[in-house]
């Protein structure tokens, strides 16, 4: 059974930095993507990076490109996502998901984590 584990959420002020993991059992990490999503009060669930361990392939939107890094270790089975220079705007419920590669939409995520909640102060 596929399952998920986030950490690392907390209250950070803008400009801040924190470090998410995601702790995955059940399947082996090479063989999946792992992707990284946010939900906002009031707003839609977003994508906001995905991981290939496989090949070490990464994808970011453009509101967090050059300031979130996603990275793996295999021997873990774990996923981070570190978030640098934080904004007010990134404060949500961060998820880990899991898809088997191939991977080719958001949509394809099928098993998920709990959320971790990040809170950015002004």
């Amino acid at each position: 059974e596929v399952q998920l584990q986030a950490s690392g959420g907390g209250l950070v002020q803008a400009g801040g930095s924190l470090r998410l993991s995601c702790a995955g059992s059940g399947f082996l990490l090479d063989d999946y993507a792992i992707g990284w999503f946010r939900q906002a009060p009031g707003k839609e669930r977003e994508g906001v990076s995905l991981i290939s361990s496989a090949d070490g392939s990464t994808y970011y939107v453009d509101s967090v490109k050059g300031r979130f890094t996603a990275s793996s270790d295999s021997a873990k089975n774990t996923v981070y996502l570190q978030m640098n220079s934080l904004k007010p705007e990134d404060t949500a419920v961060y998820y880990c998901a899991a898809d088997r590669l191939p991977t080719t939409s958001w949509d394809d995520f099928g098993f998920w984590g709990q959320g971790t909640q990040v809170t950015v102060s002004s």
